[in-house]
């Protein structure tokens, strides 16, 4: 369940930009009928607009979706590499290929609520994803396991934003791989339209993000910044969203400075 670069054999890296295809026979199931499904793609284009063209604020329509679905992935896989326990999909009982679906279709409802407002969108998310959710989970799971994945997919829905605590290991990984789609190209059109917002600014510093084995630590996140603007996605957003997800310990981040200007403020952060 990954999208791997670089040759180097002791560690493996991931560059998680676009949907592929994963060992699980039933995630694959699951996204190729969401990635087909004309309501939820209506959606991820319709939520982008009050956030882009309304507030001039980063993306939040399809390609933050699929960037943050991938990499929620590729969190998953680390983890489950480094044996984290993934609680929620066991504790209700349900089977661990689950886990993976839970993460996936999380990823993918997190932020439909933009299209009534981005303020508490995480809020307005919950019966949007509802309601889509009781149309789609029929198709792959019998009436008590589509309760129970339907429950779950919405805790981490609801604690992708800092306001509640995620309760299971599914739902903090939502929570951090929201906040790792930083790289400049999701800051690009409100940056063309004349956007110079701290949100915007920082992201167009942020060149690069990997996610590989940690040493010490399942996960390691590598961040490349050309300017000491970026240090606002890493430590305000990035860091903020960490803290409290469960993963605290679990996840090692290190953040960059590119620029070989002799004079830059920051030339490396480490969390």
């Amino acid at each position: 369940m990954s999208d791997s670069v670089g040759d180097d054999s002791a560690r493996r890296v991931y560059r998680p930009d676009a949907d592929h295809h994963f060992p699980d026979e039933k995630l694959n199931r699951v996204l190729e009928f969401v990635l087909e499904d004309e309501e939820i793609q209506t959606y991820l284009e319709a939520q982008n607009v009050n956030a882009v063209d309304r507030m001039q604020y980063n993306d939040h329509g399809a390609k933050h979706i699929e960037i943050v679905r991938n990499r929620a992935l590729c969190l998953y896989d680390l983890l489950k590499a480094g044996s984290v326990d993934f609680n929620g999909a066991r504790q209700q009982g349900l089977a661990e290929a689950d886990e993976s679906v839970i993460i996936a279709l999380a990823a993918t409802l997190h932020d439909v609520g933009h299209v009534v407002h981005r303020d508490d969108h995480a809020y307005y998310s919950i019966p949007l994803a509802s309601d889509i959710l009781d149309r789609v989970l029929p198709e792959f799971y019998d009436v008590a396991d589509a309760v129970r994945v339907k429950g779950e997919v919405l805790h981490a829905i609801l604690c992708h934003h800092r306001s509640e605590t995620p309760l299971t290991t599914e739902a903090g990984v939502i929570r951090v791989a929201d906040a790792l789609d930083m790289e400049r190209g999701r800051s690009r059109i409100p940056y063309e339209h004349g956007g110079r917002g701290i949100n915007t600014l920082s992201s167009q510093a942020i060149s690069r993000v990997s996610l590989q084995e940690g040493d010490g630590s399942p996960v390691l996140v590598e961040i490349e910044m050309t300017n000491a603007a970026g240090v606002y996605q890493v430590d305000n957003l990035l860091k903020a969203k960490l803290k409290g997800s469960g993963l605290e310990d679990l996840i090692r981040i290190v953040a960059v400075n590119t620029n070989e200007n002799r004079e830059q403020l920051v030339e490396r952060i480490e969390l």
